[in-house]
C-alpha cells in the first residue's frame, strides 16, 4: 500500500482554479520525482484545503531536502497567494500534514 500524507490548510473561495493550475505546472516539472510522488489530489470543503499525496514511501525527508530546490521554491511562492495555513502557529510543512488514527482495507 502506498505511503499517504494529507496536508491541511485554508483556501480563499475562488483559488482552487488557480491552486489547480500551480500544481499541474509544478507536476509537470521534475519535482514531484525529486520527492517521491506518484499521484496528487486536491480537495476544497468550504475555505479548507486538503491536499492528499500518494507515494510508496514516506515523503518528509525528501520534501525537507526539496525545500531549498527552486522548482519548489517557485511553487511554494504561487501557493503562499493562495493558500494560508490553518493552524495560526504554522511554521514547517510538518505543521499542515494531518495524523492518520484509522484505517481499514478490504480483504
Amino acid at each position: 500500500m502506498a505511503h499517504r500524507t494529507l496536508i491541511v490548510a485554508k483556501m480563499r473561495d475562488g483559488n482552487a482554479e488557480a491552486v489547480a493550475a500551480a500544481f499541474a505546472a509544478s507536476d509537470a516539472s521534475d519535482l514531484p520525482h525529486m520527492i517521491g510522488v506518484s499521484r496528487r489530489t486536491l480537495f476544497r470543503f468550504h475555505d479548507l484545503y486538503f491536499h492528499l499525496v500518494e507515494a510508496d514511501e514516506d515523503i518528509s525527508p525528501a520534501l525537507y531536502r526539496a525545500r531549498s530546490h527552486p522548482l519548489y521554491a517557485e511553487l511554494n511562492t504561487k501557493l503562499a497567494a493562495l493558500v494560508s495555513p490553518y493552524d495560526p502557529n504554522w511554521r514547517e510543512p510538518k505543521d499542515a500534514m494531518a495524523t492518520s488514527f484509522y484505517e481499514w482495507t478490504a480483504q
